[in-house]
This record gives C-alpha cells, sequence and structure tokens, in this order.
C-alpha cells in the first residue's frame, strides 16, 4: 500500500474509531490515523495518513476549521448537543420574543479571541482521566476556560420549529473550539438556553469537503493523495538534486542558495518523493523530519499502530 493522505466524508453514527479501523483493514495496515476526531453526530471532513504520512498528520491536527451547524433555541442540553439529555425548555413566547438583533449581537460576542469554557463531556482529561468518563461515572466535572479564536460565525437562516428557534450558522475558529459549547453560551446569553443539532465539518486548513470521498466502495490507492503534494499545500515547496536528496534523507545539513528566513518547506526529490520536511534558514537546509519510501514504510497488516505525535491529541482537538 503507498502511503498518502485520505479525505474522507465521515457518516454521521460513526465514530472517528469506526472510520480509522475500516481504513485498516481495506488499507491491510495497522499504520493508519487521523487528524482530529469528529463525534458520532457529526460529519464532514475527516483527515487520515496511511503508513509513512501519518507523520504529516501532526501538522494538520493544528489548523483552522470551519464548520456548517445548527443551533437549536429554547433547550439546553446536558452534552451542549443533540446526543444528551433535554433540560427544561423555555416558554415557546420566550423563545418567539428573541430578536435577529439579538442573535447577532450574542454571535458578535462570540467572534474573535475569546475565552472558552469546554463542554464536560469533552475529551479533555482531568488528573489523568477523560472528563467525559468522569462525567459518566458521576463525577461533577468542571473544565477551566482556554483561548481559542472564532474568526467567522455566521447565521445563514433562522427557523421556527414546534416553540424552538434552529440557526444555521458557519464558523470558522481555530483547532481547539467547540461548536456544541458556541451553541451552549449562545443559547445561554439569549437567555433561552442552546444545544447543538447538526454538524458537517467542511474544512481543514487547506483540505475542504469537496475533495472528500465516501467509504462507500471506497477505493484506497485512487483516493490517497500524494504526500508531496499535501507538503506543498501545507508548506510550499522546495526542488533537492540528487544529492541533496541524499544527504537530505540521511539526516545531513544541505547548503541552500541564499535565501531568507523562511521556515518549513517540503522538500522534493527530482522524482518527486517527498524526502522530509525542511527549515530553511541563514542558506542552509535542516531536516526536521524525514519521510522514509514506500518500501521502506511497509509495514504488516498485525503491526502496532502509529499515532501522530503533537501537543494536543486528535481526541482533544474540540470539534464539537
Amino acid at each position: 500500500m503507498t502511503s498518502g493522505i485520505l479525505l474522507l466524508d465521515k457518516p454521521q453514527g460513526w465514530t472517528s474509531h469506526d472510520v480509522v479501523a475500516r481504513t485498516r483493514r481495506l488499507a491491510g495496515t495497522r499504520k493508519v490515523g487521523h487528524a482530529g476526531t469528529l463525534d458520532p453526530m457529526a460529519t464532514g471532513l475527516l483527515v487520515l495518513g496511511v503508513d509513512s504520512s501519518t507523520r504529516l498528520l501532526t501538522y494538520i491536527v493544528g489548523l483552522d476549521k470551519e464548520y456548517r451547524a445548527t443551533i437549536r433555541l429554547g433547550v439546553a442540553s446536558t452534552t451542549d448537543d443533540a446526543e444528551g439529555e433535554l433540560l427544561e425548555p423555555a416558554p415557546a413566547v420566550a423563545v418567539g420574543a428573541v430578536a435577529e438583533a439579538a442573535i447577532l449581537n450574542g454571535i458578535a460576542r462570540l467572534t474573535g479571541d475569546i475565552e472558552q469554557v469546554p463542554s464536560t463531556v469533552s475529551a479533555i482529561k482531568v488528573d489523568g482521566r477523560r472528563a467525559y468518563a468522569r462525567v459518566r461515572a458521576g463525577e461533577q466535572v468542571r473544565l477551566a476556560a482556554r483561548p481559542v479564536t472564532v474568526s467567522a460565525f455566521e447565521l445563514l437562516s433562522s427557523t421556527a420549529v414546534d416553540g424552538y428557534l434552529d440557526l444555521e450558522v458557519r464558523v470558522e475558529c481555530s483547532s481547539g473550539t467547540y461548536i456544541r459549547a458556541l451553541a451552549r453560551d449562545l443559547g445561554a446569553t439569549l437567555g433561552v438556553g442552546g444545544h447543538l443539532t447538526s454538524l458537517c465539518r467542511t474544512r481543514i486548513g487547506p483540505f475542504s469537503i469537496s475533495e472528500t470521498h465516501s467509504l462507500d466502495g471506497l477505493d484506497i490507492e485512487a483516493a490517497l493523495l500524494a504526500p508531496a503534494g499535501v507538503g506543498e499545500r501545507l508548506f510550499g515547496r522546495y526542488d533537492l538534486d540528487a544529492q541533496q536528496a541524499v544527504d537530505l534523507g540521511h539526516g545531513k545539513r544541505i547548503e541552500v542558495a541564499e535565501t531568507p528566513d523562511v521556515g518549513l518547506r517540503a522538500a522534493i526529490a527530482l522524482d518527486g518523493r517527498l524526502i522530509g520536511l525542511i527549515e530553511l534558514r541563514g542558506g542552509s537546509g535542516k531536516s526536521v523530519v524525514n519521510f522514509p519510501s514506500d518500501a521502506a514504510a511497509a509495514e504488516p497488516a498485525n503491526a502496532r499502530p502509529v499515532r501522530p505525535a503533537s501537543g494536543r491529541t486528535p481526541e482533544e482537538d474540540g470539534t464539537l
């Protein structure tokens, strides 16, 4: 199996682990990981890495994201989404009295650099255990607010439904932002409660839902994005000559044409292979991470899975 990046459209009701497990079976390798989980209720873009391309997931998991979502005003839930138990609804007259101007003002207060308290059923660890595990065990969990950036929070439409008000919204945000927490906080600001009833992730960094493939009838070889192309989309490219490719592959620092300090670039060999990610500074290039050839990266199906190393685990990425 050739290594690469898969852009999949996760179906509703599937966990991200379910998608990874199916992909491992189809690809015949255990070396599959993902760059940011989606809860079972959510749909949309899930980025997977296969074989040596799992190394790229570290650089994708923290990218900004875009979502389309439905927020139901008029009732909160124990999980801030439709999978939890609904709490006492607000009177229909109170929901009907919520003006669009008030909604837009509430949205504006949740836009920009904000402090957000994650949902208590998130995967954030509290004293070594996931918050959701503590909640399910009957414990009271209080999570600290943390800084996130909501660069866009747009109201697309509003529809009255059975005494509630459903808002269709579009959100662009930093990694670690919980969309269901935005729904909770908007409802609280308006005094009627709120929770998330649908969520679709439409973008992660430069990758769009328009590029995704369905799990049904998935041809992994045809769907894989080549590591070199992905690296170039993420960082731009630096073309190596034959000797530079050999040296960089051995972890040696290489000399490059005098160039500004441009940071990371995808170092690409003459044959189009991604040799690694290179840091260009002061006329030299230093390897940050190398990518083995597909043959060297090949691994039996019963090998242990490899997860991307990053400052925050994909489970803590904060999608819902």
